[in-house]
């Protein structure tokens, strides 16, 4: 059964319900409410009055998002675009990921570990291998090749 969003307490509520399941930015809760048929007037009021009191928070977003992702093994290439996609600017996701205090070299050792069981690659097609699913997962080249490679940092 879907609740129409005809008013602003019914658009309220239900960008409340969204915000209590999980963070959102501002975006995302405004595309789903638009699904909804919420008015965009009636979205844009509401989130508003939610960010004045706190509970819409851009920043809490990106750093619940980052922390999941990254928990998840994916790395900070991967989370930047995904976050871009969702319409935040890429300099506030430059600036969460740089305080996150995320340690991506070992959260890269410990995706590789999980995939790979720590098994460096034998050959040159396992090597492509790894690589193909460690950079797909957002992680650098660069730092990719050094674990590869069984240099420490």
């Amino acid at each position: 059964m879907s609740v129409i969003l005809d008013n602003p307490l019914a658009v309220r509520r239900a960008a409340m319900d969204l915000l209590a399941r999980r963070e959102h930015g501002r975006v995302e809760l405004t595309r789903k409410l638009r699904q909804r048929g919420a008015a965009v007037e009636a979205i844009e009021a509401a989130l508003d009055r939610l960010a004045e009191e706190g509970l819409l928070s851009e920043a809490r977003y990106l750093e619940s998002f980052i922390d999941h992702r990254a928990r998840a093994g994916y790395g900070p290439q991967r989370i930047r675009e995904e976050l871009t996609q969702r319409g935040l600017a890429r300099a506030e996701v430059e600036q969460a990921l740089r305080d996150s205090g995320i340690d991506w070299n070992e959260r890269l050792q410990d995706t590789w570990q999980r995939k790979f069981a720590g098994k460096l690659p034998g050959d040159a097609r396992e090597r492509a291998q790894q690589g193909r699913f460690l950079a797909y997962r957002g992680f650098s080249l660069e730092s990719i090749g050094r674990l590869l490679r069984g240099v420490e940092d």
